[in-house]
């Protein structure tokens, strides 16, 4: 197995340490000599790739790749493998045999907080779902046309150490916002990394809601932390007089409860099942701060 990560960040990683021991090689792009330099520390073969310009060291890795999994979010001009003018990848990646392409669960769009699967319509709201839509109806054509499996993991609110509840509030962002009825999903990035090497060693396609098993009101995760910690949680705010990016604000408007049945049923198992047992197993190991 030949993995190729297009977009090693926080999620990237974690897929790679859970290929490691797996792998006869792993290989990550990134944008920067300094992340590449982090990568190199994590044993994982680092390429330079802006996301448009294909160089020859990457076009090496693509010829050798059996497992690739793309993690670099689309722009306007569509995914960065199938943009007007690219390397058709049948001639660059002639020897794939499993795709996982990381989405977002922001594919659904509001639910008023009812149950979403796999097998409901996508209707995105924000102009970076739409674009992740086209992005999985690119991967999803080009692996029926070539006979690869495609995975199309749909990731809900990614955390884990270095990036939670407790972090913010070490460091006095942590807020309560008080939305009557809102959840969010939300996934510890072990798993994703658990879940996409699942997935990949036995060539499964399909899509999939990469999400724990309990979507929850976000001042109920902050409550927890600060309880954990020992500390006082921060003081709740009305969602309504709260001062948020339009980003932020945007991802209050979709409220919905992700289903991550099709996953289970697949036989695998989340090392994190919710957020108690997640903050729990970070706090008992002080791995939150991250490395």
């Amino acid at each position: 197995m030949h993995v190729l990560i297009l977009g090693a960040g926080y999620s990237g990683m974690a897929i790679a340490r859970a290929l490691a021991d797996k792998a006869d090689s792993v290989t990550g792009t990134t944008r920067s000599a300094e992340k590449a330099a982090k990568l190199a520390k994590a044993g994982i073969r680092p390429i330079v790739f802006d996301g448009d310009t294909v160089s020859d060291e990457l076009a090496d890795a693509l010829r050798q790749a059996t497992h690739l999994i793309q993690s670099i979010a689309p722009g306007r001009d569509g995914d960065p493998m199938f943009r007007p003018g690219s390397t058709d990848l049948a001639t660059l990646a002639p020897a794939l045999r499993w795709i996982g392409y990381l989405s977002t669960v922001g594919v659904y769009g509001d639910h008023g907080g009812q149950w979403v699967t796999e097998d409901m319509l996508s209707k995105p709201v924000s102009a970076r779902s739409v674009e992740r839509v086209e992005a999985e109806d690119a991967w999803l054509a080009f692996g029926a046309k070539r006979a690869v499996p495609v995975a199309v993991l749909r990731l809900s609110g990614i955390y884990g150490p270095g990036r939670n509840a407790f972090c913010n509030l070490a460091n006095g962002t942590a807020r309560r916002l008080i939305k009557p009825g809102q959840v969010f999903n939300r996934i510890r990035v072990e798993d994703i990394g658990a879940a996409t090497s699942y997935l990949s060693e036995r060539l499964q396609g399909g899509i999939f809601n990469i999400t724990d098993n309990e979507p929850a009101p976000p001042q109920d995760i902050v409550a927890e932390a600060a309880r954990l910690m020992g500390v006082e949680p921060p003081p709740e705010m009305p969602f309504e007089t709260a001062e948020l990016s339009p980003m932020a604000r945007s991802f209050y408007g979709e409220n919905k409860r992700v289903s991550n049945a099709r996953l289970r049923e697949t036989g695998f198992e989340l090392a994190y099942p919710d957020y108690r047992v997640s903050l729990a197993q970070m706090w008992q190991t002080d791995s939150w701060r991250g490395q």
